[in-house]
């Protein structure tokens, strides 16, 4: 029994000592791989900078010998867009053109050969607004104002219906739409201007009045007028009068009058 004990312990010895030796072999390999490695890539850094260092006589720039690597890229950019700004020969003075990308994009869409689209058909309710926006050809197209505007045309028409206190020896109708407001405008209307008439030197004569004298509104026109600014004067005048004879300080000057004169 004892003889097959040391057997088997020296079995296991000699075992264990050729697997620690391989074990050291290929530790061995592999250190020696990695100073291998190490070695070539110190050569090929030192190949590198010795290429990059230029001669005494020439710009040459050689790479290493590695023809995996990927090759520079073309200097040439091509064609270039052009500039915003075109100068002059002198670069300290405004420049002679600007140009303008989305002024350039409208024009090339504008100047297309290709036909624009067809308008859409307008609608029933379209047909209706636009119909109310006119009085018809009948009436020459007489259009109906916007409702931002009638603020300003109710001036205009409210001094035309005064008409009859600004000239006394002539008498107009009352209007329908009087004492109405804004509510009593007609729905088409329009207030026109005098077209100036062509002068052989463009001077002022009794049909042209120059800007000077123009107004913008009828109402300044009637205030400008001097004889409706008489009349209107004179009859401030008779109405103050009235007022200041029934107003403060005159019950005195009717008690003295009542009194007997014995």
């Amino acid at each position: 029994m004892a003889s097959e004990s040391s057997s088997s312990d020296s079995s296991s010895k000699s075992s264990s000592d050729s697997e620690s030796d391989s074990d050291s072999d290929s530790d061995d390999a592999y250190l020696q791989s990695l100073l291998d490695n190490a070695r070539a890539s110190v050569r090929e850094s030192a190949k590198l900078k010795r290429a990059h260092v230029f001669g005494d006589g020439g710009d040459i720039i050689k790479l290493g010998g590695d023809e995996s690597e990927r090759p520079l890229p073309p200097l040439d950019p091509g064609e270039l867009p052009p500039a915003y700004f075109e100068f002059v020969k002198d670069r300290r003075d405004a420049p002679a053109t600007v140009r303008d990308p989305d002024t350039q994009r409208a024009e090339a869409a504008t100047s297309g050969t290709i036909a624009p689209a067809p308008p859409p058909k307008p609608t029933l309710t379209g047909k209706i607004s636009t119909r109310n926006q006119t009085a018809g050809p009948s009436w020459f197209d007489l259009p109906a104002p916007a409702e931002a505007d009638l603020p300003r045309l109710h001036r205009e028409v409210e001094a035309l219906r005064l008409r009859n206190q600004l000239d006394p020896k002539r008498f107009y109708r009352k209007d329908d739409g009087d004492g109405k407001g804004i509510k009593g405008l007609p729905k088409h209307f329009a207030i026109g201007t005098i077209v100036t008439t062509n002068t052989p030197f463009g001077t002022a004569s009794t049909d042209n009045l120059p800007r000077a004298h123009r107004k913008r509104t009828l109402v300044d026109e009637l205030v400008d007028d001097a004889e409706a600014r008489r009349y209107a004067k004179r009859k401030f005048e008779d109405l103050q009068a009235v007022r200041g004879a029934r107003g403060r300080n005159t019950l005195h000057q009717k008690k003295a009058l009542r009194r007997p004169k014995w």
